[in-house]
């Protein structure tokens, strides 16, 4: 399993939700699977600047990896970046 997780601070809330409305159609090739979108409730320790999140499921590495250099979702980055402060990190679940 890999996991991408997103930490966000929108900027422009017209052009967040044009992303996000079009974001989940490009992980159905990866199968990935959107598993949190949800707003910071609060900082249980140490420090985090942002005030969304978003975590997404993949099969494998491979696929998360083919996800990310898609043309579909490529052609969304200038997109996120008009709309949020993205920090975008993959993640590899340990056995």
């Amino acid at each position: 399993m890999a996991y991408v997780i997103g930490n966000i601070t929108i900027l422009d809330n017209t052009k967040w939700l044009e992303y996000k409305s079009k974001v989940s159609d490009t992980l159905i090739p990866w199968d990935g699977e959107l598993i949190l979108r949800g707003k910071k409730l609060e900082v249980l320790g140490g420090e985090h600047r942002h005030t969304d999140n978003v975590i997404i499921n993949f099969p494998n590495v491979e696929a998360l990896n083919n996800w990310f250099l898609s043309d579909a979702y490529q052609e969304l980055i200038p997109l996120r970046n008009q709309a949020a402060k993205v920090d975008l990190v993959s993640y590899q679940k340990e056995t």
